[in-house]
């Protein structure tokens, strides 16, 4: 196709040479479709109706601001107290308030009008996570047919676990006026279909598709990679110990955002089981890298607050003049430095009780050394687990489990070890990141546009009408 493509998503990328994994995902696709990139930025200020272009970039980067009013109802209200928790399945920490609600169909209103003045006939716009999930619906009301596609970078919600919200329907009806809407796992995807099923308005038709209105939606499954060959070359380079003079014999590595769905307070505490258990004695270190996020929500503060405890009292418990067990770094490390780190490491504790993907699991994979790799353990409820079957997969809520994984890791022979990493390796490179964007974007291409009728469907406490909507299953 001819048209530009128009990506969006919660953060610009800053600066003249943004990083990131979505940068890297998406700059050569974006750059090559003429594309421009539209996000929020800065700081909260004073909320107006046209964007800032930044420049120092070969795609065109459009940045609006939020007000303080909106950052803190719409991105750390709805988008983070209702959502995130929402598709984690922590709905035990859902917070609903009517101005979470207000704020964010708000932002996603006046962002899709400031969208319509850019937009051309034939661009293509493909929308990130879940903070605009309403923002198709918000442009088919201004009359915008052009194609639309959605990827949700998180786990999608459970039937069950929709219900949790004032008017459970207007899920359903927001991801209906997108053309394709692309999730982590084929896990996701059944858990979408199952929403429809579930759904009154919903017709299942011969061919796999769902009839909901007017429209046309294919859901489908685009596991996300990283950069492989980038990565592998980073953990290759030959680089001083970040440790110093301080690097333990043996350790066992874990990388996560300091976040409830990552599992690691339990992580904490099965590694207090194997120390209890005998692993004392082979004198392993956790090494927890865990940079805060979200420092505003409470959730966030209680789990900070726990870790630490945790830490402290295995530390105080088991720790030796020359040995401390768990080494707990609550800030960010430089990627340079990450590649080393897991190249180094006999093993990587992944025990999300919940995730969308994780990549920390794949850089790992990428990272190892062939003749003498590490070995991952990995949560069965981290969309990685899909594809990386040959890691030790565990169950994140059972410290017995991770337990007795960690020290089969810490005794694995050298041979299954390198098994194992050999079939991981080829799991990693089939979903390099270059391939989940093209695929992505090819499969949109070819979805059929949407045609703009009226409809009263769907109508409810968010006045919201669900365009129809064909729902296309691979």
């Amino acid at each position: 196709m001819a048209g530009r493509l128009i990506v969006v998503s919660n953060r610009i990328p800053e600066g003249p040479n943004p990083a990131g994994g979505l940068v890297v995902a998406l700059k050569d696709a974006i750059t090559e479709k003429n594309g421009t990139w539209i996000g929020a930025y800065g700081k909260p200020g004073e909320a107006t109706d046209s964007f800032d272009e930044l420049e120092g970039t070969p795609y065109r980067r459009l940045a609006f601001r939020l007000t303080a009013e909106e950052h803190s109802n719409y991105y750390l209200g709805f988008a983070n107290s209702v959502l995130w928790p929402l598709c984690h399945r922590r709905v035990d920490l859902v917070e609903l308030q009517p101005e979470y609600e207000r704020d964010y169909l708000s932002v996603n209103r006046r962002l899709a009008a400031m969208i319509l003045r850019i937009l051309k006939p034939d661009d293509m716009l493909w929308i990130h996570d879940y903070h605009f999930l309403p923002l198709a619906q918000e442009l088919r009301r201004l009359g915008v047919s052009n194609r639309i596609g959605f990827f949700l970078h998180i786990p999608f919600p459970s039937h069950a676990d929709l219900s949790v919200l004032p008017q459970p329907e207007t899920f359903a009806g927001w991801l209906a006026d997108y053309n394709l809407v692309g999730l982590q796992t084929g896990a996701d995807v059944a858990r979408c279909l199952e929403m429809y099923r579930a759904d009154p308005r919903a017709e299942f038709l011969p061919d796999g598709s769902v009839k909901f209105g007017m429209n046309i939606l294919s859901v489908r499954s685009f596991p996300i990679g990283i950069d492989v060959d980038s990565f592998i070359e980073s953990a290759s380079r030959s680089a001083p110990s970040p440790f110093g003079r301080e690097e333990p014999a043996k350790y066992i590595i874990g990388v996560d955002r300091l976040d409830y769905s990552k599992g690691i307070p339990n992580r904490f505490r099965a590694f207090g089981r194997f120390l209890e258990n005998g692993g004392a004695e082979k004198r392993p270190c956790l090494v927890q890298i865990a940079p805060p996020t979200r420092e505003r929500v409470k959730a966030y503060q209680d789990i900070t607050r726990e870790l630490e405890e945790i830490a402290g009292s295995l530390n105080g418990q088991f720790a030796t003049l020359d040995w401390t067990p768990i080494r707990y770094i609550h800030r960010q490390i430089e990627r340079e430095q990450l590649a080393t780190l897991y190249r180094r490491a006999s093993a990587a504790l992944v025990t999300s009780l919940a995730d969308g993907m994780n990549l920390v699991a794949k850089e790992f994979v990428a990272a190892q050394d062939p003749e003498d790799p590490g070995v991952l353990i990995l949560s069965k409820f981290a969309g990685a687990a899909e594809q990386l079957t040959e890691a030790l997969l565990v169950n994140p809520y059972d410290t017995d489990d991770i337990a007795s994984a960690i020290d089969r890791a810490l005794e694995m022979p050298l041979d299954e070890r390198r098994r194992r990493h050999a079939f991981c390796m080829q799991a990693v490179r089939r979903t390099d990141v270059s391939l989940w964007s093209t695929q992505f974007l090819r499969v949109l291409e070819r979805c059929m546009p949407t045609l703009n009728l009226p409809s009263s469907m769907g109508r409810g406490r968010y006045n919201l009408s669900a365009p129809p909507a064909d729902l296309v299953a691979e």
